[in-house]
């Protein structure tokens, strides 16, 4: 989530990742300009922790495993991205440990402030890397997920409480309650106390 600071200059590719090796505050890197990270919500933690959750446990053992927005991905020579989660598997072409290049899967949770970029520029980058299977947007205000996969032109497909989303790249199928556990939104609320008045019921 890019802040409104950022550097002005231009920074090579090298400066920039010998830089972000020492720096306390996270930043993508676009074109040689540096854009510091902002900080998440509640709820926005929740849901990557969960979706990390949900994959690290089905994938245990496996040669794909999920990384945190700790890890820059390479999207192109001039370009490093920090997803929400990415899944990248073994024999990665990144020979660096601090970057990844062929993710299969990579997440995103939305906000007001990253809707657009998550949608469009980000989009771009992603859909454009030849390992990537699948895109996921997850709306963190109210329950929504959408999964844009490449055997599908990545037209979107939308998933809500109650459903369940299979993720191709990863072979999982994941529930929407289960990703949207302990967040505190309408629906969920909304939800929950249908699901409590039905088995009262």
């Amino acid at each position: 989530m890019p802040s409104l600071a950022a550097k002005l200059e231009y920074v090579s590719v090298e400066d920039f990742l010998a830089g972000e090796r020492a720096s306390e505050v996270k930043h993508e890197y676009v074109d040689g300009q540096v854009y510091a990270m902002a900080g998440a919500s509640v709820r926005h933690n929740l849901i990557a922790g969960n979706m990390y959750a949900l994959l690290w446990n089905h994938l245990r053992g496996a040669a794909c495993f999920p990384l945190t927005n700790d890890m820059l991905l390479k999207t192109s020579k001039s370009k490093f991205r920090y997803p929400d989660l990415m899944v990248v598997c073994e024999g990665d072409s990144s020979d660096d440990d601090y970057i990844r290049e062929q993710p299969v899967l990579v997440v995103e949770v939305l906000s007001r402030s990253t809707r657009r970029q998550d949608k469009t520029e980000k989009r771009a980058e992603y859909l454009a890397l030849p390992s990537l299977q699948e895109y996921v947007l997850i709306e963190q205000e109210y329950a929504e997920v959408e999964v844009q996969r490449r055997r599908n032109q990545w037209q979107p497909e939308f998933f809500y409480l109650g459903q369940a989303f299979m993720l191709e790249s990863v072979n999982a199928n994941l529930s929407v309650e289960e990703l949207y556990q302990r967040v505190d939104n309408d629906d969920v609320k909304a939800y929950l106390e249908q699901k409590q008045l039905q088995s009262e019921g």
